[in-house]
């Protein structure tokens, strides 16, 4: 189970839990200010944030470097044994920080990834959670209406709340493996571009961020058939190749704001042509217009 300071006061993560037969669900709010808040926990722990702002340190940060910050459309992925600190520079009585986190079995996550490579038409398990270390990841809008879904179902005395919070569970294990499993073939487009031709079509859309898609062009540098193109990236991506250059873009245009550099700068650097359309996409992405992601994250 998840392990917490037992001298904390009950402003400070006020935990309320439900413990299933694989998975522990946990809504903390905070309602006050505090630096440096420990955890731990034995089992993989999914935080994703409900409202607020937390600024996360761990051990996997260079020494002396900033904590990163943790809002809303964005989780930690906290590995077992890994051990952070939370800062809550913005808790009040008002306005709590609030945080969903959920405890997941190994039995679980090993079960749904059987599940997930028994329906790939491949036949190399590709579905394993191997991670090993501390992950701040963006999610998508869909994955946030889970996490408030899985919020509002968790308040309820509903008599089937323990089959609906396994079923949620059991799709954000889903969405937590593919997006793993995307990551590895971007990597493994970077180191090898030439292994096959979807790495071949994905490193040619990064090193091309800024220019629309040419679908012939990527069928011929891929040596594949349009429709061919687009089954590969359904299968492995989940996504069109169009869909794939913007979520590229726009956690390309994430780290360029972070940097601090302008938004007007960011969107046409990355290959939109209206910063109204690029502001849209961003929001609908993120959570939040691409000046207050910027000023959220430049003044913490």
């Amino acid at each position: 189970m998840l392990r917490k300071n037992t001298g904390l006061k009950k402003l400070i993560e006020n935990q309320t839990a439900f413990i299933g037969p694989e998975s522990e669900l946990s809504i903390y709010d905070t309602y006050q200010q505090i630096e440096k808040v420990p955890f731990k926990a034995d089992e993989l722990l999914f935080c994703g944030m409900i409202s607020g702002k937390k600024l996360i340190h761990h051990n996997q940060l260079k020494l002396n470097s900033v904590p990163q910050v943790f809002i809303p459309h964005e989780s930690f992925i906290i590995a077992p044994q890994q051990n952070i600190e939370i800062d809550f520079p913005d808790a009040d009585l008002q306005s709590p920080t609030s945080c969903l986190t959920i405890e997941i079995s190994r039995e679980k996550v090993n079960r749904i990834a059987e599940q997930l490579n028994h329906h790939q038409l491949s036949s190399d398990n590709c579905y394993n959670w191997q991670q090993q270390k501390t992950l701040h990841l963006h999610h998508t809008t869909a994955t946030q209406k889970l996490l408030e879904r899985l919020a509002k179902v968790f308040s309820e005395n509903h008599q089937d709340r323990s089959f609906l919070i396994d079923l949620g569970v059991s799709e954000l294990v889903m969405r937590l493996l593919r997006h793993q499993h995307a990551d590895f073939l971007l990597s493994h487009s970077q180191q090898q571009p030439d292994h096959n031709g979807l790495n071949a079509a994905i490193d040619y859309i990064e090193n091309h961020i800024e220019k629309p898609i040419d679908i012939d062009q990527l069928g011929k540098i891929s040596c594949m058939s349009r429709s061919n193109l687009f089954k590969v990236f359904r299968e492995k991506l989940q996504m069109t190749p169009c869909e794939f250059q913007r979520l590229i873009r726009l956690n390309k245009a994430k780290q360029l704001l972070n940097k601090g550099t302008r938004v007007t700068d960011v969107c046409f650097r990355l290959g939109f042509n209206n910063p109204s359309h690029f502001s849209r996409l961003f929001k609908g992405f993120f959570g939040l217009s691409p000046k207050a992601f910027q000023q959220n994250t430049l003044h913490s």
